[in-house]
């Protein structure tokens, strides 16, 4: 099964969104509710980098019985340092965001965190596309 999801820039009011529906879906397959708590906090991050840093960007989930794949895929300004970015507290969110509760510098760190696999891939000026992996526990 393949889900794909919009994530438009600056919408601070549907950020979550995505990851939401997502839960929604996994839950309703019977996934193993660990997994689905992992997924939805590595995707919510991962919307919120696309709302805060860049100028929107798409999601695509693939569903299958043994791994989730996500790749979440921005336009936006590239990240300079990648392990830089990944440092636990290390933010570029301007003050207007910080001071709406978001920026605090644990998105690529909490994706990395949830995620059994995570690739970064990123041009300055272009974009970034993050890779996750959560594989699929059995409930048995």
């Amino acid at each position: 099964m393949e889900l794909h999801y919009d994530v438009p820039k600056g919408e601070f009011l549907r950020a979550g969104e995505a990851s939401g529906n997502l839960k929604k879906a996994l839950k309703q397959l019977g996934i193993n509710s660990e997994v689905i708590r992992k997924v939805a906090i590595a995707m919510y991050e991962g919307e919120i980098n696309m709302v805060i840093h860049a100028r929107g960007g798409k999601i695509t989930v693939e569903i299958l019985p043994d791994v989730i794949d996500i790749i979440l895929a921005d336009v936006g300004p590239g990240i300079p340092d990648i392990p830089l970015a990944m440092t636990e507290g290390f933010s570029t969110a301007s003050d207007q965001v910080r001071d709406l509760g978001f920026g605090a510098g644990m998105g690529l760190p909490n994706m990395k965190k949830y995620a059994d696999h995570m690739d970064v891939q990123t041009e300055l000026g272009v974009g970034t596309t993050v890779s996750i992996k959560v594989l699929v526990l059995s409930e048995h």
